[in-house]
């Protein structure tokens, strides 16, 4: 079905695949967005833990452009959710010096975030894209919103786009307001999201280790 040269097209994606945090004010086409999101559709999802149940399927994607009416409300209701994390980690970080070294530097990210006054790839991308996976039994949804992410990120490295995680998305399935403004039920679904657009400058690959360093063969 496939040939020796598209393994090689795919190792290539797969290396290229980064992080971007900056990009141009020039806005990707929707046929491109489709596409990822195509991607997204296409993977994997815990199949046994959602049946048949509802009409409604249990991937959903809702996309707000820059500069958007919804886009302001939601990045409005993303920075009220990193201002309560930011506190609340603030309080249990006074009340035990053992959970403190563990959060501290994540409480220093949400910091710089709260002093922007922006959630990093909201407000700051052309497009941002909250991903909803039907809660089921066991939960594993965050799981499949991961396998999701993965499939849209490659085929953004693929359109020789720039593609950010925005990972506090995952804090909002419960909020009343940010669900309706999705027109989603609250606690009906686990949430993910991601910023996507023109980067400002190409990455070079990330540094991997060789396979072999760190595999061990069981036998």
């Amino acid at each position: 079905m496939f040939d020796t040269s598209s393994g090689m097209v795919l190792d290539e994606i797969i290396s290229a695949r980064r992080t971007y945090r900056m990009f141009r004010p020039d806005v990707p086409p929707k046929e491109q967005i489709i596409g990822i999101i195509q991607a997204g559709l296409a993977a994997p999802f815990a199949a046994a833990t959602i049946g048949g149940k509802g009409s409604e399927y249990f991937r959903q994607f809702f996309v707000f452009p820059r500069e958007s009416r919804g886009l302001a409300i939601a990045g409005g209701l993303l920075m009220r959710s990193v201002h309560m994390m930011a506190e609340d980690l603030e309080k249990r970080m006074k009340h035990s010096p053992e959970f403190r070294s563990k959060a501290e530097p994540f409480s220093k990210r949400l910091e710089m975030v709260r002093k922007a006054g922006v959630v990093p790839g909201v407000e700051t991308a052309p497009w941002y894209i909250v991903v909803a996976e039907k809660k089921g039994f066991p939960p594993v949804e965050q799981q499949s919103l991961a396998h999701c992410l993965e499939n849209m990120w490659l085929k953004a490295t693929a359109l020789n786009l720039g593609f950010q995680l925005v990972s506090v998305t995952g804090q909002m399935g419960s909020d009343p307001e940010f669900c309706r403004l999705l027109g989603i039920q609250p606690d009906a679904f686990e949430l993910n999201g991601c910023a996507v657009g023109y980067y400002q400058e190409q990455l070079p690959p990330s540094i991997r280790p060789p396979a072999d360093q760190v595999t061990r063969w069981i036998e």
